[in-house]
C-alpha cells in the first residue's frame, strides 16, 4: 500500500480526532483570561498537570493583577517552583500583573501583538490565550504539534515557526483552535515521545503503511 498524499492524510487526521475528541477541553485549569495567561506562562518546559496542582496556592495569594502586583517576586517564586525556571517566570508574573493594571485596565488584551510584548509572553503563549480565551483563530505549536505534524508528513519545517505556517495552510481557519487541543490530547495518548516514533500509532501507521524505521525528526 502507497502512503496516502497529504490531503487524505488531512483528511483522515480531522476525521480521526473529531472522533477522539469531540469536544477537547482546555487542559489548564482556570477561572478568567488573567489565570489562563499565567497558567500558560508557567507551562513553559512543565507539564499541565503540574501547573494545575500550582496554580491553587498561587490563586491563594492573589487572584488579580491588582493584587497580584502587591505580592513580592519571591513569594511567588517560593510558590511556583515546582514549575522550573522559577526566577524567571516570577519576574515576568510580577511585572506583567503591574503592566496589566497601569497600561490595560486591569483587563487582558485580546490582541496578539499586546500580549508578545508582555514580558514572558511568547507568541505560542499569545496564541493559547487568543485561541482559548477570546475565540479568534490561531494554531499555537509546542514541541509536541511540532513533532506529530512531522511524523504525520505535514510539514518539513525545522522549527515550530514554519510548522505553525504549515498547519494553517493545510487545515481550515474555523478548525484551528480545537485542532489544536485535539492533537494534544491524541499525542498524550496514542503518540508521545517514547510510546511512538512515527510508526507505532494508528494514525501514524495509516499514513505511512510502508515506513519501517523510525522518523527522524527536526528539533525546533
Amino acid at each position: 500500500m502507497d502512503s496516502p498524499n497529504k490531503a487524505a492524510r488531512v483528511e483522515k487526521i480531522l476525521h480521526t480526532l473529531e472522533a477522539h475528541y469531540p469536544n477537547p477541553p482546555i487542559p489548564l485549569d482556570h477561572t478568567d483570561t488573567y489565570s489562563l495567561l499565567v497558567a500558560v506562562l508557567l507551562s513553559a518546559q512543565c507539564t499541565d498537570e503540574r501547573v494545575n496542582k500550582i496554580t491553587p496556592a498561587l490563586w491563594a495569594l492573589a487572584k488579580t493583577p491588582e493584587a497580584m502586583m502587591d505580592v513580592p517576586v519571591e513569594t511567588i517564586q517560593a510558590v511556583i517552583r515546582p514549575c522550573g525556571l522559577s526566577p524567571k517566570k516570577a519576574k515576568a508574573i510580577s511585572e506583567l500583573s503591574h503592566i496589566l493594571v497601569e497600561k490595560y485596565q486591569g483587563q487582558v488584551p485580546a490582541d496578539m501583538a499586546q500580549l508578545e510584548q508582555l514580558p514572558g509572553v511568547g507568541h505560542k503563549t499569545a496564541s493559547v490565550v487568543m485561541a482559548q480565551a477570546f475565540g479568534v483563530p490561531a494554531f499555537p505549536v509546542d514541541t509536541h504539534i511540532h513533532r506529530l505534524a512531522q511524523r504525520w508528513g505535514l510539514t518539513s519545517g525545522k522549527n515550530v515557526v514554519q510548522t505553525e505556517k504549515d498547519l494553517k495552510r493545510l487545515f481550515p481557519k474555523e478548525k484551528w483552535n480545537k485542532l489544536h487541543l485535539q492533537i494534544i490530547f491524541y499525542g498524550r495518548e496514542y503518540c508521545t515521545a517514547r510510546g511512538c516514533d512515527g510508526t507505532r500509532c494508528p494514525l501514524c501507521r495509516w499514513c505511512y503503511p510502508n515506513r519501517k524505521k523510525p522518523k527522524q525528526l527536526h528539533k525546533p
